[in-house]
């Protein structure tokens, strides 16, 4: 089993400049409308006023435990934005917030919109009530508004807050938990340390994470698999609980398997993620797969119709899987970041970048969702529609943060080699080597990569969905085998690469342990799941459509979606819709069928959408 590379750093998106292509369009879109659109509803709905502390009782809008962390998620997506050019309007905005940070804490250094106002006398007293949740959220903006900006009041304000939380629960020990209800201060805490050197941070990260599952609280509080505290770190072997608070962890483990040489929290980490992706994800890379607590399931365990599949949980796999990628250089990390970005993180929002969805459907039968039930007999149906704020509207903010951050993605590095993980239209310099990437993914596989620069070896994934690709150095081919999904290149100044990976349509099939989809094909090209809509086929049972994988399909682009589908021929079967059961059907009947990307689902009103079909 290999160790983890201490060496390996990863590249943030300060050193890249997005250029052409999906994610520059993404975050156009996000910069122009998303973010303008989340402010407007968050601001609609008191998120922003919480923090003046001027709600009284009888006010509408009253201040609730999770609010800052919404708000703070907004403004790290502004100090994003600031990286590549200064936001005067959106800075106004952030600036403001900051000022009523500074007026209405504690003399202490205390900042909760919720406990600072409401109940002052209980802080720290309630473990599942996001206190410090929240503190981690508002501790990532300000990192991030310092970089960005250079203005560093949000960023002191936050380490005095810190400061405290640290002479609380690691030096007085007088809290009345030892360890967030949600995790995600943890990572959080390991950027502070990042960012100070100032190792008590770190001591404080590591606290918190190896005292779950170590504490048993005889007045109630909130603990067990749900929230990820029934075991002690290194002894959990699956992935259990709330998906969101349990990758967010999951990161952390990683992140501080790095900063503290601990092979034991990265055989940790690694165990986890494989559990995940080998038993517990959806072919979309979306997980969590109940209403009930959000949580994970038991392996295989992956019903469709009621996925919970939420959009923070989506994400927080991705950012576990960056982490892993620094950790050891393993294609599967990437492979599984890419599955996620591309397929169920980014379905969360609407093609026009207004909408968003909490939970990802991974099918909709509208007849189920039209069943009727009484208060006895009901089951969860995800939302089919995205709307733009919802009660618990921790997505939109996730979504715009990590569009605007979404190069963070792309590579990292030893010194000598930097390894692509991800293709994107970019140019970037690190450690004096300039990448320039030309591309069309991820509906073209052609990469075109110009060198400059230092000379060094430049490592370029092999995606596992690929078969068959072709390399060429400065025109001629080169014939190189991968090493864990990784090409090796040494490279100089001036240097020329085209990467060629093939992308014909390809069947998945599940492992027949997961029964919705034993015996069925989802259709994927490239990095891409696809989906059928009966918006496309109003005629025809989704369900029975089957389709063949040695088929023509021609790439077109649907001209309301404004994205590339695909057509074919398939077939159904010849049924009399007078008989409810027959004799099996010997005949099929052609028929067109038009595919579209998973993540454009839902975008031309209700309708019935399914991935797993039938093959031919």
């Amino acid at each position: 089993m290999s160790k983890m590379n201490q060496k390996t750093k990863a590249v943030s998106m300060d050193h890249i400049d997005l250029t052409t292509g999906f994610w520059a369009e993404k975050q156009k879109l996000v910069h122009d409308v998303s973010m303008w659109n989340v402010y407007k509803r968050f601001a609609e709905t008191g998120r922003f006023e919480a923090f003046k502390f001027n709600w009284r009782e009888g006010m509408p809008n009253r201040p609730h435990i999770f609010w800052d962390s919404d708000v703070a998620k907004w403004m790290e997506a502004v100090a994003y934005y600031c990286e590549k050019q200064r936001e005067p309007e959106m800075e106004k905005i952030v600036d403001d917030v900051v000022d009523e940070i500074e007026k209405n804490r504690m003399k202490d250094g205390y900042f909760n919109s919720y406990f600072g106002l409401l109940e002052p006398e209980n802080r720290f007293t309630r473990r599942n009530d996001h206190e410090l949740y929240c503190a981690g959220h508002l501790l990532e903006a300000a990192i991030a508004y310092k970089h960005a900006t250079g203005k560093d009041k949000f960023f002191r304000l936050m380490v005095d807050y810190i400061d405290l939380i640290y002479q609380v629960f690691y030096v007085d020990k007088s809290a009345k938990f030892t360890s967030p209800g949600h995790e995600e201060l943890e990572l959080a805490l390991v950027k502070l340390y990042r960012e100070t050197g100032d190792k008590r941070y770190l001591d404080l990260s590591l606290y918190f994470v190896e005292q779950r599952g170590t504490v048993k609280y005889p007045d109630g509080t909130i603990q067990g698999a749900e929230i990820q505290d029934h075991l002690p770190i290194r002894q959990q072997k699956t992935a259990e609980g709330h998906a969101v608070r349990a990758c967010y962890f999951y990161s952390a483990v990683a992140d501080l398997a790095k900063e503290t040489g601990d092979e034991t929290l990265f055989d940790a980490a690694r165990t986890l993620f494989d559990n995940i992706i080998e038993r517990r994800m959806y072919v979309t890379g979306a997980i969590g797969q109940t209403c009930v607590r959000e949580t994970f399931m038991d392996d295989y365990d992956l019903p469709n119709q009621t996925a919970y599949a939420e959009t923070c949980a989506n994400l927080s796999l991705a950012l576990f899987a960056r982490r892993m990628s620094v950790l050891d250089p393993d294609s599967k990390y990437a492979d599984t970041a890419e599955r996620v970005l591309y397929n169920s993180f980014i379905s969360g929002m609407s093609l026009d970048g207004k909408g968003f969805f909490y939970s990802n459907m991974q099918e909709n039968d509208l007849q189920v969702r039209r069943r009727k039930y009484d208060g006895r007999h009901t089951i969860f149906r995800p939302d089919d529609q995205r709307v733009e704020v919802f009660g618990c509207s921790c997505c939109p903010p996730n979504v715009v943060r990590t569009v605007a951050s979404i190069a963070d993605f792309q590579y990292t590095t030893d010194g000598d080699t930097v390894w692509m993980h991800q293709y994107f239209s970019s140019e970037a310099v690190i450690d004096g080597k300039k990448i320039t990437v030309e591309t069309g993914y991820p509906y073209d596989g052609a990469v075109r990569i110009t060198c400059g620069g230092e000379a060094g070896t430049l490592a370029l994934r092999i995606p596992g969905w690929c078969d068959s690709y072709s390399l060429m150095k400065n025109g001629s081919a080169v014939t190189a085998e991968a090493v864990k999904g990784y090409i090796y290149m040494t490279v100089t100044d001036g240097d020329i690469l085209e990467l060629n990976l093939s992308m014909p349509v390809r069947f998945a099939e599940a492992n027949p342990h997961v029964w919705d989809d034993a015996g069925r094909i989802a259709v994927t090209r490239g990095p891409l799941v696809f989906c059928l809509e009966a918006v496309d086929q109003p005629e025809l049972c989704l369900r029975d459509i089957r389709l063949s994988e040695d088929a023509e399909y021609r790439m077109t682009t649907d001209p309301m979606l404004g994205v590339p589908v695909l057509e074919t021929t398939g077939f159904v079967r010849a049924w009399d819709d007078t008989i409810l059961y027959g004799r099996p059907a010997k005949t099929l009947t052609p028929c067109p069928v038009r595919l579209i990307p998973y993540f454009a689902f839902a975008n031309r009103g209700e309708t019935a959408m399914i991935i797993w079909t039938m093959q031919a």
